[in-house]
């Protein structure tokens, strides 16, 4: 099952797939869940209702994909847990040492966007650089989770372009303000329900592209720690809850190990695509002109 959270009559919606069409599963009828949150949280049940509701859709539900307004996939997750150096080929192209433990740092909700909404460059830099990247959202309570069962924590998947800000990345050791400037973290088109991929999302072809140019690509059976090994090793010191979101690091490529580097700017159009997870797309804008608060 795909669904995704989308913004229709001034409002954020949860809509549901169904072939090709987009249903917004609020003009289908009452006892839905309402967001992707409490999709995520109904189990089993809200998922059996959404599927019964798709084949009862009246036609003012349906939508046309390309005409919709998408939003984050969870637009307020409660944790969003970030994965750096996950590639070996990225970590050497980085100039770092391949860590033998996770480097796991946070972003904030408030630098999330959708799916076609623009990445933000900021006034203070030029350095925006493009990280695609698959995101693991978790659907239940989980601590202390052994790796053999740590995929049954995984409601699904969804793709990521963590955009970067290098400049201020690297001005301390703490990467937390280079990763959390507002508008750069791209997250859609769509949350795709564990059950249609691969376990842990394993063998996927991971590809970005600047301006038509493949400038990313790689498998995620790549990675350092897969998506299992991931939640064990987070679960022992943080617990995982229903929407939090494991965004599980970059691939070689970046514009900032490039030479001459290859930052985004203003026009550019980046997409992000992961094999039976979707395509996310985002043009790049300029950050408007600061204003004085009242």
């Amino acid at each position: 099952m795909r669904l995704a959270t989308i913004s229709r009559n001034g409002k954020a919606r949860l809509a549901a797939y169904r072939g090709q069409d987009l249903v917004d599963l609020s003009a289908v009828g009452t006892g839905l869940p309402e967001s992707m949150l409490a999709f995520i949280e109904g189990g089993p049940a809200a998922r059996a209702a959404v599927a019964a509701a798709l084949d009862k859709a009246p036609a003012s539900a349906v939508l046309d994909p390309e005409r919709a307004t998408f939003l984050p996939v969870l637009p307020r997750p409660g944790k969003i847990i970030c994965v750096g150096l996950n590639y070996a080929d990225h970590s050497a192209e980085s100039g770092f040492k391949q860590p033998d433990y996770p480097t796991l740092f946070g972003r904030f909700s408030t630098t999330l966007i959708g799916h076609r909404a623009p990445m933000i460059r900021p006034n203070l830099s030029d350095q925006l650089d493009y990280e695609g990247e698959i995101a693991a959202v978790i659907g239940r309570h989980g601590k202390h989770v052994p790796k053999a069962a740590a995929l049954d924590l995984v409601a699904g998947y969804a793709v990521f372009n963590e955009g970067s800000v290098r400049e201020y990345q690297f001005k301390s050791p703490q990467w937390t303000v280079g990763k959390n400037f507002d508008g750069t973290g791209a997250f859609g088109p769509a949350l795709v329900t564990a059950d249609e991929l691969p376990p842990g999302a394993k063998g996927l072809k991971l590809e970005t592209r600047l301006n038509g140019q493949t400038v990313q690509s790689a498998s995620t059976d790549t990675m350092v720690f897969d998506v299992a090994s991931l939640i064990a090793i987070i679960s022992e010191a943080i617990t995982l809850e229903p929407g939090d979101v494991i965004v599980t690091g970059t691939p070689a490529g970046v514009g900032g190990a490039r030479k001459p580097p290859l930052f985004m700017k203003p026009g550019d159009v980046c997409e992000v695509e992961v094999e039976g997870i979707g395509l996310l797309v985002n043009p790049i804008a300029q950050e408007a002109a600061a204003q004085t608060a009242a």
